[in-house]
């Protein structure tokens, strides 16, 4: 297992599998199954740290952890202009910021 891993994990039922599939945002196109949550966790860690150590023996680059990056709290959206029209004026009448508007309605 990685010392310090701080990857993201996902346990979830596979109906087609009829088994738990661990997962990891970071390596999409990783999986493992298993007949328990814990299993599926522990098979996927084991799966990511083989890949990592593979890839550090290979000198490639290693994907950083989303826990690890830094975000700034802005990112662009482009959105029709009638939807742009409609959120405008509801955040006028509402007496809000357009950005307060929407970052409400992605906070739901």
């Amino acid at each position: 297992m990685l010392e310090n891993d701080r990857y993201t994990y996902r346990v979830t039922w596979s109906e087609e599998d009829e088994e738990y599939v661990g997962l990891c945002v970071e390596y999409p196109s990783l999986s493992w199954l298993a007949p328990t949550p814990q299993e599926a966790l522990e098979g996927i860690r084991q799966v990511v740290a083989d890949v990592v150590a593979d890839m550090e023996a290979n000198e490639e680059r290693v994907p950083e952890p989303i826990a690890l990056r830094h975000y700034s709290g802005k990112f662009t959206v482009r959105i029709p202009p009638d939807l742009h029209r409609r959120l405008t004026l509801e955040a006028a009448e509402s007496g809000i910021s357009l950005n307060r508007l929407a970052s409400a309605k992605l906070s739901q």
